[in-house]
């Protein structure tokens, strides 16, 4: 075997690793409160009130597909009272995109579902 030689074979990136790397992206945008429908965010706070505050946590409110080396994201949020909405949303793709980029990925797809709005969150204008 030469210096040279590289020995062959696949790598396969699972789900969970984009999931947990877009939930982390996702979590550092100014005006995204949480992440999680109203189920997950109902059983994550029991889950605080016992102890268990780090359960389901990383990849709560995403679900990720990677397919030769490409994802689709696709992630439920709640956004901040009194930011706008493409705004927030817009800045979640940016944020997603470069972090999975950063790992070697291409991103085909980041699907935003806006589930709730955290009213009297910091930054929150209702006037």
């Amino acid at each position: 075997m030469t210096p040279d030689a590289t020995a062959g074979g696949t790598t396969h990136v699972a789900d969970e690793v984009v999931e947990k790397i877009a939930v982390a992206a996702a979590k550092s945008v100014p005006g995204v409160a949480e992440l999680g429908g109203d189920v997950a965010r109902f059983f994550n706070a029991v889950f605080d009130r016992v102890g268990l505050d780090q359960l389901g946590d990383a990849r709560r409110g995403c679900s990720a597909h990677v397919t030769d080396g490409a994802a689709v994201v696709n992630l439920v949020i709640v956004i901040d009272g009194g930011h706008p909405v493409p705004q927030v949303t817009d800045g979640v793709r940016a944020a997603v995109t470069s972090a999975v980029e950063a790992y070697g990925l291409r991103v085909d797809e980041i699907n935003i579902r806006v589930d709730d709005v955290a009213i009297g969150a910091p930054g929150t204008s209702l006037s």
